[in-house]
């Protein structure tokens, strides 16, 4: 099988930014931010640009500083007629059955192109904001019974009746099912780094989401969820450039002032995330976690910002040796937002297509 490759779809106004340091997340969560509104104009010139690239989805991330993921892939999935859209969600900011409806609704609208990001909450702030007052440990409890339910709506074998301690239904029924040339239900990636997470991918998920590390560190985890039958996926970030040299010396150019990193350090630090709290550590504690997978971006641009950097022939290379220990799916990122994907596109998927094939 070969690997399959997303991207991370930018926020509002990112496209037309073309340095790394307009990105960096302490500026997009100020409420003067362009992230804050829709943006039709730069979204469809990224996903067209990412479907002739040969990117297979794009990632919509779900936060209190932009618009809502469902709608956003609903009006960007009828400007393309390729490219899939993961959908982030918080688990229990909805009932499971209205949930149910909206994805199966998307799903009639854009061909079956959706799938799902689980998302149990990584700021306990954020999730008080949005009426959730539940810990992070109850909060995967919850995600756990949401979607037992949703997928017995997806089965579609009669009323759904369910009785949890989070979550209830009874003789639930829908008509609209989730329509796709190849699916009855969404695929569903699971995010997060803690056990509770990887728990919730074991007995809900398709795939396991979490922070690329070294090919070493991840060979037993990966293993362990391959052994049964789960997918392992990974987010990280991405610098091409001709000759590893560049690639180094592109990353330090996007480290932002000090002032963005203490604050970047504050968003960091608060979150009860178990994720977060690990990219941080491995920038603070090594920053090189080998000659091509950097952790320097982490503290001004957030966990996701794990870095794969060199030549397009490193790059080729390090994603097929993380296909020989069992990865299967990229989540990626890149400075600039189209720039980097274009290069991508151009000169390492071919590469990684040719070895595979």
């Amino acid at each position: 099988m070969n690997l399959r490759f997303h991207w991370m779809l930018p926020k509002g106004g990112e496209v037309a930014m073309k340095t790394a340091q307009e990105t960096n997340r302490v500026l997009t969560t100020m409420s003067t931010s362009p992230a804050a509104l829709p943006d039709m104009e730069g979204w469809v010139k990224f996903a067209r640009n990412a479907e002739e690239s040969g990117i297979e989805s794009v990632l919509l991330s779900f936060s209190r500083y932009e618009p809502d993921t469902i709608l956003i892939a609903c009006a960007v999935g009828q400007a393309t007629s390729k490219l899939k859209f993961i959908v982030a969600y918080r688990m229990g900011l909805m009932q499971p059955t209205t949930f149910v409806q909206q994805i199966n609704t998307l799903s009639g609208l854009i061909g079956g192109r959706v799938a799902l990001n689980v998302v149990a909450g990584s700021s306990t702030a954020e999730q008080r904001g949005y009426g959730d007052f539940l810990e992070h440990d109850e909060r995967y409890a919850r995600a756990e019974e949401f979607l037992a339910i949703c997928r017995s709506f997806w089965r579609a074998d009669g009323e759904v009746d369910f009785a949890g301690k989070y979550c209830r239904v009874e003789g639930g029924k829908l008509n609209t099912p989730f329509l796709a040339p190849d699916r009855k239900s969404p695929e569903i990636y699971v995010s997060g780094h803690s056990e509770q997470a990887q728990r919730l991918a074991l007995t809900r998920g398709s795939s396991w989401l979490r922070l690329i590390d070294t090919p070493e560190k991840l060979a037993p985890l990966v293993s362990r969820f391959r052994d049964q039958g789960i997918e392992v996926s990974l987010r990280l970030g991405i610098i091409c450039r001709p000759t590893h040299e560049e690639a180094v010396k592109a990353g330090a150019a996007m480290l932002p002032d000090e002032e963005i990193g203490k604050q970047e350090r504050a968003i960091l630090t608060k979150s009860d995330s178990q994720t977060l709290k690990q990219a941080l550590a491995a920038a603070d504690n090594v920053g090189w976690m080998n000659r091509n997978l950097w952790a320097g971006l982490v503290p001004y641009y957030g966990s996701s910002a794990v870095t794969l950097l060199g030549s397009p022939q490193d790059l080729a290379e390090n994603f097929l040796e993380y296909k020989r220990i069992g990865v299967t799916q990229f989540i990626i990122s890149g400075w600039p937002k189209l720039d980097e994907m274009l290069i991508f596109g151009r000169e390492v998927l071919p590469l990684v297509r040719k070895a595979e094939n």
